[in-house]
């Protein structure tokens, strides 16, 4: 279980359970202690989230009558901006490993393997699919790719 607290009024507490075919997280908007809105997002696999329970918080505050639209947006934009020093650092890390391929290999097709292996391994929980045609992309193509997905993340 895990407790954002937004302001003196409003708390959100979010779990996570397994389910038959994946896992849900659930979510509870309190107001002074009082339950207000409850949410809930399921997975069948993995989830790509800015922070733990992103997704289903967003759909709370979608639900939630008692906040205006900007209320919701500034407070989520709270919550991301709170864990956004520990996204950076993870990802930062990530990325970095991928990036010594350049260094460590000679060749396009080493260095587009290493990259691919350790974003594989780095974002493995993370929700990371890799293309189905993947194999048979030129390595050109996939040294675009894989350069671009670093780029985009290192904004």
């Amino acid at each position: 279980m895990k407790t954002f607290k937004i302001n003196n009024e409003f708390e959100i507490f979010c779990r996570s359970e397994d389910t038959k075919y994946g896992f849900r997280h659930l979510a509870e908007l309190r107001e002074n202690g009082r339950l207000h809105t409850k949410a809930k997002a399921c997975y069948y696999n993995r989830t790509w989230e800015r922070f733990e329970y992103e997704s289903v918080i967003s759909n709370l505050l979608s639900k939630a009558k008692i906040m205006t639209q900007d209320e919701k947006i500034k407070c989520l934009d709270y919550l991301q901006k709170e864990h956004k020093e520990e996204i950076d650092k993870q990802f930062g890390f990530i990325f970095g490993i991928a990036k010594l391929g350049n260094i460590l290999c000679e060749t396009q097709k080493e260095k587009n393997d290493w990259k691919t292996r350790m974003l594989k391994a780095g974002l493995e929980n993370k929700g990371l699919i890799m293309p189905e045609d993947w194999d048979q992309l030129s390595e050109d193509d996939k040294e675009t790719r894989l350069n671009n997905v670093i780029k985009e993340f290192e904004k």
